[in-house]
């Protein structure tokens, strides 16, 4: 399942409230840990690892770019990453993971290589030498992402509680207060809708879009990068035994695609 956190601060962030932050997830990511605080100490980026893919500790998190300029944490799975790695044939791999591919992608191709990705994932990604980062959350939002957004603080993370708890430890002059105008949705849908939470100033990340907070500017803009209408059939099929078959190869190849993995798992047939 993994974890991710992260803040950007335009003072310096509190690492060690971060790390603490981080590791309240670490029912998501038993495994391993990993920390990463920019050298002037305004980026952080944490990791919870739960080990599918790769089992090494290689293939642990926050992972680097080969080309040093690229930091990643990421939370989630990506299905076609072996067929993916044939866009970079002359890459030198260090692992077999999904998670080297996502960033060595992005690190030769940039954003475009989101649309790419077929699976259910969580990034974030800082570009040390542009000072950017970059967060993304997959096609339909299976895997959950929420951030804070103040005047001088960002902070992101796989669970509510790791922004609660970085308020709790390491916050000052400001604190998380009730988002009211979310209390009617709850009661009414039983759930609150995305980009609403329960807090003010703290939202669901959106599903098939990325942003960028450039550092320099203080500006964090967002960009949509798959609109599912792109994807229906322009001609339906109105053969009803033509479509049952392209039905069951659709249905079985995306069950095949997620067998992948490097440990025992179960399916569940709901």
């Amino acid at each position: 399942m993994c974890g991710i956190s992260g803040a950007y601060s335009k003072q310096e962030v509190n690492s060690v409230a971060m790390k603490i932050a981080t590791d309240v997830m670490s029912h998501r990511g038993p495994d391993a840990g990993g920390y990463y605080t920019s050298d002037d100490k305004k980026i952080f980026l944490g990791h919870r690892r739960l080990s599918i893919i790769d089992l090494s500790s290689v293939a642990n998190q926050p992972m680097y770019s080969s080309c040093g300029r690229y930091v990643m944490v990421y939370n989630g799975e990506v299905y076609n990453f072996n067929t993916l790695r044939s866009k970079l044939p002359n890459q030198v791999w260090k692992t077999h993971s999904d998670t080297e591919v996502i960033l060595e992608l992005f690190a030769a191709f940039g954003t475009i290589s989101f649309s790419w990705l077929n699976g259910m994932f969580a990034i974030a990604i800082h570009d040390t030498i542009e000072n950017k980062i970059y967060l993304c959350r997959d096609q339909i939002g299976i895997k959950p992402l929420f951030y804070y957004r103040d005047d001088n603080t960002l902070l992101f993370s796989s669970e509510l509680k790791a922004i609660q708890h970085y308020f709790k430890k390491g916050a000052t002059g400001t604190s998380l207060s009730v988002n009211h105008f979310a209390i009617p949705y709850f009661l009414h849908l039983g759930f609150i809708p995305e980009p609403h939470t329960i807090y003010d100033k703290v939202y669901k990340f959106p599903a098939s879009q990325f942003a960028i907070l450039d550092i320099a500017t203080d500006k964090l803009q967002f960009q949509t990068y798959w609109r599912a209408e792109e994807y229906f059939l322009n001609a339906p099929l109105d053969n009803e035994d033509v479509a049952l078959k392209a039905y069951r190869t659709t249905l079985f190849d995306a069950v095949e695609s997620q067998m992948v993995s490097d440990v025992p798992l179960g399916t569940f047939l709901s």
